[in-house]
């Protein structure tokens, strides 16, 4: 059983946005299943068109690697561990915060990515998102 339907995905991108218009940005909010197969995508008004697949990007990272984005960010500057990881897997990892696995009984069940603003705000909408999940699913 998917705990990731379409109605709970919209229940999540809900949350993601209200976190979004109380920062004042305008984001995409994607939300993946477990194999990481896109469930919905939500670009606000006058979000980037870019982060259409930023926000999908960072959600398939999540799942991939079982990880929030935001962990990735110091071990793949230049000199570091995992630098150059981001030019994998045809170029879809995304190695900076706004991407978050979605996690039920130990298990990554999807992820949530968002795209729109900086990255602190990104990450906020996406824990937005995360705190509906733990919440409501």
């Amino acid at each position: 059983m998917s705990y990731l339907t379409l109605d709970a995905a919209k229940k999540l991108i809900e949350g993601a946005e209200k976190e979004a218009k109380k920062l004042d940005v305008a984001m995409v909010i994607s939300i993946l299943d477990e194999g990481g197969n896109l469930i919905a995508t939500h670009r606000m008004d006058d979000a980037w068109i870019a982060s259409i697949d930023i926000a999908q990007n960072k959600a398939w990272t999540s799942v991939a690697l079982k990880m929030s984005t935001a962990d990735l960010a110091d071990a793949t500057v230049p000199k570091a561990e995992l630098y150059g990881l981001n030019t994998t897997n045809n170029g879809r990892l995304v190695v900076f915060g706004g991407g978050i696995p979605l996690i039920k009984e130990g298990k990554v069940v999807g992820a949530v990515g968002v795209s729109g603003s900086k990255v602190a705000d990104d990450v906020q909408v996406a824990e937005a998102a995360v705190k509906v999940f733990e919440e409501a699913l």
